[in-house]
């Protein structure tokens, strides 16, 4: 697989026999951001992918949706090499980011985590405090530059809408904020590390409609910031926030295109059938 490209300010770095081999840097926009080809995927013999054909642009929001086991998450977690961490599966096909292969065999998957944030469907603040939470992954790595930490703490912490609401209570409990603040320190947390990539799933599903809509609105910020991938059952929401839409029923994609064409005119009876509520 060709992961060539170079450059100081890389995306994601490689250990090759060439030194400075990398996936290609952030640069212009990009309409093939991620690109998800003929991609297959195992839980041992359970096949639960068949032949995807995706492509993701780049700082839009892309909505995976569908009914329960279709697969959606099942990709979401493929984009970040999460289900590496479950026995016995496998994979045919390839994901690209930037036309470089996350499955590359030098490719440093601890590397490509850290420039793909991912944010889960049920809040899971560590008990600690605030601001421990947002710098975790930067204690992790070694910093120890207060500056630089409490700038992170600030500047993550405004991106997630949230710094207004606990800047006078950093050092208390992340355990003690209500749902919608944990989740949103979770995201908080997840672009810390200042990812090209924030993956979500299901993000709100846990919350109340005033929690949820401030979720939303928050998404639509960092989408000119982040490239988001969203897995969402609710289909209204995927209908404010999303600029894609992609429909996946038995782990395969049925439709995909501009969310307003998909909600609107989709082209297959099926999706028609699904997001105007027929089944699902």
């Amino acid at each position: 697989m060709d992961a060539t490209a170079a450059g100081s300010d890389t995306a994601f770095r490689l250990r090759t026999a060439t030194p400075g081999a990398s996936l290609p840097a952030e640069g212009s926009f990009n309409p093939r951001l991620i690109e998800i080809q003929n991609f297959d995927f195992f839980y041992g013999t359970n096949q639960v992918l068949h032949g995807i054909n995706l492509d993701i642009a780049e700082r839009h929001v892309t909505a995976l949706i569908g009914p329960s086991g279709c697969g959606k998450t099942t990709l979401l977690r493929n984009l970040n090499r999460m289900n590496d961490l479950v026995d016995g599966i496998h994979h045919r096909g390839d994901i690209k980011i930037r036309g470089a292969s996350i499955y590359h065999p030098h490719l440093e998957v601890i590397a490509l985590r850290k420039r793909i944030g991912m944010v889960f469907q049920k809040s899971n603040p560590f008990p600690k405090s605030i601001y421990e939470n947002v710098i975790y992954s930067l204690r992790v790595a070694g910093v120890r530059d207060r500056a630089r930490l409490d700038e992170t703490v600030e500047r993550s912490l405004q991106a997630a809408a949230l710094w207004d609401e606990v800047k006078d209570r950093l050092h208390t409990s992340a355990l003690a904020l209500s749902g919608g603040q944990q989740q949103r320190l979770c995201i908080a947390r997840a672009i810390a590390n200042q990812p090209e990539i924030l993956l979500m799933d299901e993000p709100c599903s846990a919350l109340d409609p005033v929690a949820t809509a401030k979720i939303e609105e928050l998404i639509l910020d960092l989408k000119t910031q982040f490239t988001i991938v969203i897995v969402t059952h609710n289909m209204q929401q995927a209908a404010r926030i999303s600029d894609h839409t992609a429909f996946f029923y038995l782990g395969q994609l049925v439709e995909f295109g501009p969310t307003s064409r998909i909600f609107t005119s989709p082209a297959k009876k099926q999706t028609e059938d699904y997001v105007t509520g027929r089944f699902g």
